[in-house]
């Protein structure tokens, strides 16, 4: 079965690196030789939001989310990318989609978009986004 499931989520991916901690190896006084050091934007540089999905055969679509996600974003979103990164991964017609319990996600409107397209969705635990193996991309 988990092989016919379509893994999706949304998240933010920062422009310039994390914020963790690097460390070098370096000879003694050279700390600020341009090859131990890492470059800085200010303001941390931005970050972008980006939905996407895969499956056990590879990655779906990537798309960058503008502005403020809504529940008709969404279904753009899915309207435009879920059928075809199915069709890419070779899921066949009855693959099952996996999204979390977002208000969004679980809107009426966003449901009655996949009971019209058959598309079969897993039910999820709310409060349980480390179920989600998309959360180890």
């Amino acid at each position: 079965m988990w092989k016919k499931v379509l893994w999706s989520d949304e998240t933010k991916i920062k422009l310039f690196g994390n914020n963790a901690k690097r460390y070098v190896w370096r000879k003694s006084n050279t700390a600020h030789h341009p090859e131990h050091t890492i470059p800085t934007v200010k303001h941390g540089g931005g970050s972008i939001m980006v939905w996407t999905c895969f499956s056990s055969a590879g990655t779906g679509k990537m798309v960058k989310i503008d502005g403020k996600m809504d529940g008709a974003k969404y279904r753009t979103i899915l309207e435009e990318n879920l059928m075809e990164s199915a069709k890419d991964l070779r899921l066949g017609q009855r693959f099952v989609f996996q999204q979390d319990n977002d208000p969004k996600h679980k809107a009426q409107s966003t449901m009655e978009w996949f009971k019209n397209k058959h598309i079969q969705v897993l039910e999820w635990p709310s409060q349980s986004p480390d179920l989600n193996p998309i959360e180890n991309l």
